[in-house]
């Protein structure tokens, strides 16, 4: 992607930077093509940060001079190639149970994978999505990870509220 701005405010979670997203998609209004995504920041300073990427340069240049107006501070380029993808083609459709076929049809994901599993899944299995499908990028492939479920369904890897680490004890 070409286009694309990384915003650092310093955040420590995911769930802070999807609402900083989506909070970026009302105020801004982008069209469909755009890919909103989070970045996790290693070293001294642990970190999570935002890159917007719209399909073209104008789109570029409205969403940099409005982050730039609302006080944020914007560089240019993604902090790395393997973003994890909140805002993206189709994202909003996938709710409920759809087949893997259907999720592939109707959003940006490239490719499902199951973990555990050498092969891609069918076509015609079922993926339960809990209203929360958090594809990542590799190799240039926006690809979902999932994992086997009850009853031959499959569910996203990354659920929407995860159990803290040692939460019970």
């Amino acid at each position: 992607m070409p286009y694309v701005v990384t915003v650092d405010t310093g955040l420590r979670d995911l769930r802070a930077a999807d609402h900083l997203l989506r909070t970026f998609a009302a105020e801004l209004a982008p069209a469909e093509g755009v890919f909103g995504c989070t970045h996790l920041v290693r070293g001294e300073r642990p970190r999570v940060v935002v890159s917007l990427a719209p399909e073209s340069r104008a789109e570029l240049d409205e969403v940099r001079a409005w982050l730039v107006a609302e006080g944020y501070e914007v560089t240019g380029g993604a902090p790395d190639a393997v973003g994890r993808a909140v805002l993206y083609r189709g994202a909003g459709l996938l709710r409920g149970t759809m087949t893997v076929e259907e999720v592939l049809s109707v959003s940006a994901i490239d490719r499902v994978t199951v973990l555990g599993s050498a092969g891609q899944p069918r076509l015609d299995s079922p993926l339960v999505t809990c209203g929360h499908v958090r594809p990542q990028w590799q190799g240039g492939e926006l690809v979902l990870a999932a994992m086997p479920a009850v009853g031959g369904t499959l569910v996203p890897f990354e659920v929407p509220e995860p159990t803290p680490c040692c939460a019970d004890h």
